[in-house]
């Protein structure tokens, strides 16, 4: 430490205490590169917001740690760079210190804390405008041979949030938002490894006196200081969130909503009792919704989530580039996060890598099915708010929870809520639902001068810590409630690996863009157009799009991992058994493929990014699924033996033969289906091309196949909205003759191409056709489940409950292949697409065949009309 000159100086002392905590702090890039980028423009002068020691020591460090121009100059800690430096008054000192060369450090505020202020210099109080006015002049002087480069940075020792309202030990001590030093010590202390130092974007002073225009230097100096502070205090902002209030405070200002009021006059009527009755009513629904965020539960919770990760996880792969668009939004105003929804770790992990990387903690909207004792509680405190699973009808109960989002919202709390609305049992994506997200978007029209901005998130994982109770509810078993007992299954849980966890975020999308298209203008929209009202049916408009991007945009950056090509590649090879050499060599293929339709990778996937396949990494997801119990791996010589089933689990051989038992296929499946919505629109044009009589076959009737397929799977899978069918169909058959999959005949027909990548093209067809061959199985088991309805109309529970022991019996007689096909959620979908289609009625909460096909002779034409899709089995030029 060289602060101060001299051996047993307070500083020399002070500064070796400190040393070894400030090695130990986390730095991100952006500080190093910031002032490297600043220095190499000219001199430093680092911008602070409050007065600390512990800053000008932190900084201090840095400089030296990274080698960057040491600091010669700090306003109100001046005697802590030595005695000279009490010599002479503060504006000379800074002048001397710029001109030669050396960076200097000013604090832009003092907090006046008590014991903040016993012994501190008074002298330079009111002294920031006059040191900003010398750097004016000094650069004024420099008549463009020069700059000076000041730096905002942000430092954080704590995630504790501003807190408003009286406390005694921050009228002591400061507050944790401006910390008198002790308190500051203490933070450093217990904090160090969790703190944030972050600098941001250098502003060229030259550059903003150019812009500024004006001679008068005072005000200059104060423009200055505002759009220093505003940086920094976004900066603070985007890592702790707003000023924690108390929990009654927030409860009078949601129950004083205009909104809210004028429910409860409308329900009330003239009657004030009743009016009072119904506010207490809603005051009592706010203690059920609300969160009460805890710094102390959120870092007792992060602690949790570090260790979990470690013990379940081989580890969590991040988008650093999007983290990097989410903290710029962060800091220009409230971001909303929807996450994809495929498992409970979900609410952890993303929270996990927001932390992990310097951003506020959001609340987050949870169903109230997870309000039971003790995790309620501890949720609570952690940030999550407790919505009903249902309450359309309920004016009140909705009128509350609109009021609550909106002061969420204007408060500048980051919300995370998930648009699937539960968890996604299958792997895909699941409609969106539009109700909570009205409300957020509501919410974000009412806030005037705020940013909203709304982040796709893409959250996946090799395996699910739920795969057990999955597999039962997909096999038709029933939900089991959340409840104190369920937590005590955890722990077998979590005594397995699961592979690699990864987050991804999507292009941020600004509110205020969606508005002016929404309005009618272009997608950029005209930044300075003032904002004019939605009317009703344009706001739904703009929600449902809204919806729409954000899932497309989930779909989009969801990441190509290990675990998904493997699922891919040992469900859809359509033999007994698939040899390790061979799934290497599909699972290359399949990555060139995916890479050229632009997929995001896993970086534990290539050797590099873009590069070609690791097949350790393959070998690595086969195993996490051999110990699983997902998939079972033979030797060849072996008989299949006890024994020889011990040698499999423990041998490596590239002649492995890896198979998968039928009660696994339907585990498998979900980690299949996390990416099989980049190969849906082949997969139906390949289905379309092997339906009798078979390739060559005339495109229009493909194309008409195809539109029949994609109206019978339009819950089933997301397919593009940007273009109509026709475009999209043209753009998949051109890539795919492209490609060589396809092949234009005589006559516009269409046929097996040459292939790529050591495939035919009736490989690479057959191939895609399987991807989704197990949805078309599934849609045939309800289409026979239907002929039970000739007898009379049932309950949906009784024609699922129906269905699936009709799909057990065609798959142990062979009339379908795949035992994942016997899937409640595909099968309740496909009576769903058929209701749409007019094969069934609802009559008083109960399906009835059409009247058309309400007979022996004509409900099993709707069978056939899927059958017909499916003659050709899938081994058929099997890759």
């Amino acid at each position: 430490m060289a602060l101060l000159q001299g051996p047993l100086s307070p500083a020399w002392i002070v500064g070796r205490a400190y040393e070894r905590l400030l090695r130990a702090i986390p730095v991100d890039e952006s500080f190093r590169r910031a002032v490297e980028q600043a220095a190499a423009r000219g001199a430093v002068v680092h911008l602070v917001r409050n007065v600390s020691l512990l800053d000008l020591l932190a900084i201090d460090h840095l400089t030296r740690r990274f080698g960057l121009p040491r600091i010669g100059f700090a306003n109100e800690l001046g005697g802590w760079l030595g005695p000279e430096a009490l010599r002479k008054h503060p504006p000379e000192r800074l002048r001397e210190t710029v001109q030669a060369g050396r960076s200097a450090l000013l604090f832009m505020k003092r907090h006046p804390s008590v014991l903040g202020r016993v012994g501190a210099s008074h002298r330079g109080r009111n002294e920031g405008d006059e040191l900003l006015r010398v750097l004016i002049e000094l650069q004024r002087g420099m008549k463009g041979r020069g700059e000076i480069m000041l730096v905002p940075e942000t430092l954080v020792w704590t995630y504790r949030p501003e807190r408003l309202g009286f406390s005694l030990v921050d009228t002591v001590f400061g507050s944790a938002d401006f910390p008198g030093e002790l308190r500051a010590a203490g933070q450093l202390l217990f904090n160090h490894k969790n703190s944030v130092i972050r600098a941001g974007e250098p502003v060229s002073l030259r550059d903003f006196l150019a812009q500024e225009g004006s001679g008068d230097d005072a005000v200059a100096a104060r423009r200055l200081t505002y759009a220093l502070l505003r940086k920094v205090e976004r900066e603070r902002r985007a890592v702790l969130g707003p000023a924690q209030k108390p929990t009654d405070r927030v409860r009078e200002e949601v129950l004083k909503s205009p909104k809210l009021q004028a429910t409860l006059r409308d329900l009330a009527g003239p009657d004030e009792k009743g009016r009072a009755l119904l506010e207490r009513k809603a005051r009592g629904m706010l203690r059920e919704l609300e969160t009460t965020p805890d710094p102390a539960t959120l870092r007792g919770l992060e602690m949790i989530a570090e260790t979990l990760a470690q013990r379940v996880y081989a580890g969590i792969d991040v988008d650093e580039e999007g983290l990097a668009r989410v903290r710029e939004a962060a800091k220009l105003g409230s971001i909303v996060l929807l996450p994809s929804h495929k498992s409970h770790v979900d609410y952890l992990l993303l929270s996990l890598v927001l932390r992990r990387h310097g951003l506020m903690i959001p609340v987050i909207a949870a169903g109230d099915n997870l309000a039971f004792f003790p995790v309620g509680p501890l949720f609570r405190r952690a940030g999550a708010f407790f919505i009903r699973r249902s309450f359309r009808g309920d004016r009140l109960y909705t009128a509350v929870v609109d009021a609550y989002v909106r002061r969420l919202m204007r408060d500048g709390f980051a919300i995370e809520l998930f648009l699937e609305g539960g968890r996604s049992r299958t792997g895909k994506l699941l409609p969106p639902k539009l109700g909570l997200l009205n409300m957020v978007v509501d919410a974000a029209l009412s806030v005037d001068g705020r940013t909203i901005s709304f982040v796709p998130v893409s959250i996946g994982y090799e395996r699910m810590v739920e795969e057990g109770a999955y597999a039962h509810e997909l096999s038709g078993g029933q939900k089991r409630k959340e409840d104190a007992a369920g937590l005590l299954q955890v722990g077998a849980a979590l005594r397995e690996k699961y592979g690699r966890a990864n987050v991804q975020f999507g292009q941020v999308l600004e509110l205020g863009e969606l508005r002016r298209a929404a309005q009618g203008g272009s997608e950029a929209g005209d930044p300075a157009a003032p904002p004019g009202p939605l009317l009703p049916a344009k706001r739904r408009a703009l929600v449902s799009r809204l919806a729409h991007r954000v899932m497309s945009e989930i779909n989009r950056v969801t990441s190509v991992t290990p675990g998904s090509l493997v699922a891919m590649a040992l469900l859809c090879h359509g033999r007994r058994g698939l040899p390790h050499a061979e799934m290497i060599d599909h699972c290359r293929r399949l990555l060139r493929l995916v890479q050229r339709f632009g997929a995001r990778t896993a970086p534990s996937l290539t050797r590099h990014p873009g590069l070609d396949l690791r097949e350790s990494a393959v070998r690595e997801a086969a195993l996490l699924y051999v110990r699983g119990g997902l998939v079972r791996q033979y030797v060849p010589g072996d008989t299949l033996t006890r024994t020889a089933r011990k040698r499999a689990r423990i041998y490596t051989g590239d002649d492995v033969i890896y198979t998968v038992p039928d009660d696994q296929r339907i585990l498998l499946d979900i980690s299949k289906n996390v990416i099989m919505h980049l190969f849906v629109d082949r997969a139906l044009v390949s289905v379309a091309l092997l339906a009798p009589s078979g390739p060559p076959a005339p495109r229009a009737l493909v194309r008409e196949r195809v539109q029949s397929l994609s109206r019978l799977f339009k819950l089933e899978f997301m397919f593009r909205a940007d273009a109509a069918f026709d475009a999209i169909f043209d753009d998949s058959v051109g890539d795919m003759l492209a490609l060589g999959e396809l092949a234009a005949g005589e006559g516009d027909t269409l046929a097996f191409g040459a292939g790529h990548d050591g495939l035919d093209g009736r490989g690479w067809v057959t191939f895609y056709a399987a991807v989704v061959r197990n949805f078309l199985e599934s849609y045939r088991v309800a289409a026979r489940a239907l002929r039970v309805l000739v007898r009379g109309p049932l309950t949906p529970k009784e024609l699922s409950a129906r269905a699936l022991r009709v799909g057990e019996q065609m798959f142990l007689g062979g009339e379908i292949e795949r035992s994942e096909a016997v899937s409640q959620p595909t099968l309740e979908n496909a009576f769903t697409a058929f209701a749409d289609q007019g094969y069934l009625k609802r009559h008083e909460g109960k399906l009835v065949l059409a009247e058309s096909f309400a007979s022996e002779e004509t409900a099993p034409t709707v069978e056939a009309r899927v059958a017909s899709y499916l003659r050709r089995r899938s081994g058929e030029g099997s890759w």
